[in-house]
């Protein structure tokens, strides 16, 4: 109750200050500041879970026939994501490892821009510090989607008011029913399967399927997308809790100025998608800057950005990092210590 009160309060304060998407913002904002102040705070756990289930189905509703037909024209940008990743190791590596005295195994999974919770279990269990990675990707994200929408307002002129969606009352009863089933079932089914990322990618194959069938043709409800907002921003928050001052100086400082570092090689990709017109400039910004997926799939809904251009692309790099991160890894350590 505490982490809600606290959330529900930012909330109410980045609302009445009309400052911008405030059911993300206000409760990251309030959670974290709490979270520096050392204030007992406990996640949602399974609620938050859930809520990412929401913008699954959205990124689902999304996938329509006519997404296929573009796909072809997405192939150029898509080459360039695996690219893209081993810029991102050849420098994020050795940052880590030389100017912040990393451990080795530490310093490959901080750099990898994967989802937070497998960089943090694929870590852990190659022997690299948990809390570490947790703190540095914690930070990677909290920062990208505390800068993203700058960006997007002053370099691209983008507008962040882009309708997120119809009120619940204004779409078909049998719609709504369908899309809580796809993401309960997505979600929970794709669990069972050991899908990574099921909370976002089962909801999502199940309503695309549904989308592509012409049988729903909305995405979820306005409503439902606040609350996804609301309890994304309160998971951002809440990751800081406990963190030291001394933490605060070392690992959360590296993360700060890794960011740095990605938004330049972020930056570069961008002007290449739009030099070569493969992409508008803010579908490219949001496809290749390295956050959360939760957290780029709101703010490509709020700019109005082709959702499934943005998601194709963050697919592909997640998938690529899960697949190739832990084989990188093992042929790195074997190259850095070989055997005598």
């Amino acid at each position: 109750m505490v982490t809600f009160g606290i959330a529900v309060l930012g909330t109410a304060v980045f609302w009445i200050l009309g400052l911008p998407l405030p059911f993300l913002f206000g409760p990251m904002t309030a959670c974290l500041i709490a979270a520096l102040a050392q204030t007992p705070m406990d996640g949602f756990g399974q609620i938050s879970v859930a809520a990412r289930t929401i913008l699954g189905v959205a990124v689902g509703a999304s996938i329509t026939p006519a997404l296929f037909v573009e796909l072809p024209k997405m192939a150029a940008s898509i080459m360039l994501v695996p690219a893209f990743i081993v810029l991102i190791a050849l420098v994020g590596v050795p940052f880590f490892r030389k100017v912040w005295g990393f451990d080795e195994k530490t310093a490959f999974y901080a750099a990898m821009p994967g989802g937070l919770q497998d960089m943090i279990l694929f870590g852990a269990e190659a022997g690299a510090d948990p809390r570490t990675l947790s703190l540095i990707h914690g930070t990677r994200v909290l920062i990208i989607v505390t800068l993203a929408p700058l960006f997007l307002t002053v370099f691209y002129g983008a507008e962040l008011t882009n309708p997120i969606g119809q009120p619940a009352h204004e779409l078909p009863v049998h719609e709504l029913l369908l899309m809580v089933l796809a993401a309960l079932i997505g979600w929970k089914g794709g669990e069972k399967i050991g899908l990574f990322g099921a909370s976002i990618l089962g909801p999502m194959i199940l309503t695309a399927a549904l989308s592509l069938g012409d049988i729903i043709h909305s995405r979820p409800p306005r409503e439902a997308v606040l609350v996804a907002q609301f309890f994304i921003g309160c998971a951002i928050g809440v990751k800081f809790v406990g963190v030291t001052w001394g933490e605060l100086r070392r690992i959360v400082a590296a993360g700060v100025a890794y960011v740095v570092v990605l938004a330049i090689l972020a930056a570069g990709f961008t002007a290449v998608v739009t030099t070569l017109e493969l992409g508008s400039p803010v579908e490219a910004f949001l496809a290749f800057a390295p956050g959360g997926q939760a957290e780029m799939t709101v703010l490509a809904i709020v700019s109005g950005a082709d959702l499934g251009f943005v998601i194709t692309h963050h697919l592909t790099r997640i998938v690529l990092v899960i697949i190739g991160a832990p084989i990188a890894a093992n042929l790195i350590l074997r190259w850095s210590n070989p055997r005598k």
